[in-house]
């Protein structure tokens, strides 16, 4: 249990755990969990006072259904619609396509630009000190000098103020930016679900004055080097680099 235990501890789902266990020891078959069994276990250790529950995405002691929930904004002037968009994007037989979004800190405090590839699932992050569109914008363009241009193809976006710069994001990285619709937080739910694992580092409420470069920058890596089953248990940096 030393495996589960210290993938816990860096924030791996038990699906993931499970998941890469066979990547891991391909051999081995004493080496095999499933994530109902981790959940179990982590769960009946909470009436032992240990804690690894904290390091599941929900920090429950038990499990809960989950709900979904809509952006509730209104529209971006001279926006271009997500119905617009290729049809490829859709069908993720191609990488480039991109979904962007950001965390808030507590009231005033900053925020965080979250961006995500579609199809490798690698995570872009940076903090910014507001939600003002001018950092994000500039945030996004420099984030963006580092990916080859065949790696740009759309950025999908809710229709939060930040993205009112968008015509000039799709200037400076030659990125199609698209707006999804108002109370459709599914049609960017790549975005959305990393968004919840980023909020294991930095939970609702925190005073983002007090996050660092360097905390965002490790938040980043580590969700970069997680598992994930739509990936056969690769890392989206896996996928990544190896493109």
């Amino acid at each position: 249990m030393r495996y589960v235990r210290r993938k816990l501890k860096q924030k791996w789902s038990p699906e993931e755990i499970t998941g890469r266990l066979k990547i891991d020891y391909p051999s081995d078959l004493s080496m095999r969990m499933s994530h109902e069994a981790i959940y179990s276990w982590v769960y009946k250790l909470c009436k032992t006072g240990e804690t690894l529950n904290k390091h599941l995405r929900r920090g429950r002691k038990r499990r809960r259904k989950q709900h979904g929930y809509g952006t509730g904004r209104g529209l971006v002037a001279n926006r271009k619609s997500i119905h617009d968009r290729s049809k490829a994007v859709d069908l993720r037989n191609r990488y480039g396509d991109w979904e962007g979004d950001s965390v808030l800190g507590s009231q005033g405090t900053g925020t965080i630009m979250t961006h995500i590839e579609r199809k490798s699932l690698y995570l872009i992050a940076a903090k910014l000190s507001s939600k003002e569109a001018a950092d994000m914008t500039q945030a996004t363009i420099q984030k963006f000098k580092k990916i080859p241009q065949r790696l740009k193809q759309t950025l999908t976006v809710d229709n939060g103020k930040e993205f009112f710069g968008f015509a000039e994001v799709e200037e400076r990285t030659k990125l199609k930016v698209y707006f999804a619709d108002p109370y459709a937080s599914w049609q960017r739910g790549c975005n959305e679900n990393l968004n919840g694992l980023l909020r294991q580092y930095f939970p609702k409420g925190s005073d983002f004055t007090k996050v660092t470069d360097e905390d965002v920058t490790k938040a980043v890596r580590s969700l970069n080097s997680r598992p994930r089953k739509s990936l056969g248990y690769q890392t989206p940096s896996e996928v990544f680099r190896s493109l």
